[in-house]
């Protein structure tokens, strides 16, 4: 099992995932379940409904763990998410973006999108 790139505190590390994180969350969520094979506009329209944008970001935060090997467990990523929400979100972004650059992936049009595109 493996940890997380980033502490859940450590959003700031990358600025650009930061700063959509802060500005359009609905986005970033849709693209991290995108990558995770589900679909980005029904996870982006459920982060604009209360309940179930809880419940779709602890979804997608367990698939994002497990789908990683990253130790810890559903409850600890409930607590993430209710507690520090827009950090558990910088977190996953970051996670799945380094995932994607080490698939080789690029940041270009025509490749697989990323979550924040330079």
């Amino acid at each position: 099992m493996t940890e997380w790139k980033e502490s859940l505190f450590g959003c700031f590390s990358d600025c650009k995932i930061t700063i959509c994180v802060f500005l359009v969350p609905c986005y970033v969520q849709g693209k991290i379940a995108e990558s995770m094979g589900d679909s980005c506009i029904l996870y982006g329209c459920a982060f604009l409904i209360p309940l179930a944008n809880l419940i779709s970001a602890i979804v997608q935060r367990v698939k994002v763990r497990e789908h990683k090997s990253i130790d810890g467990s559903s409850f600890g990523d409930c607590m993430a998410v209710l507690c520090c929400y827009p950090c558990a979100l910088c977190q996953e972004a970051i996670e799945v973006e380094a995932n994607l650059m080490a698939e080789g992936h690029t940041q270009t049009p025509s490749a697989t999108p990323t979550i924040i595109r330079a």
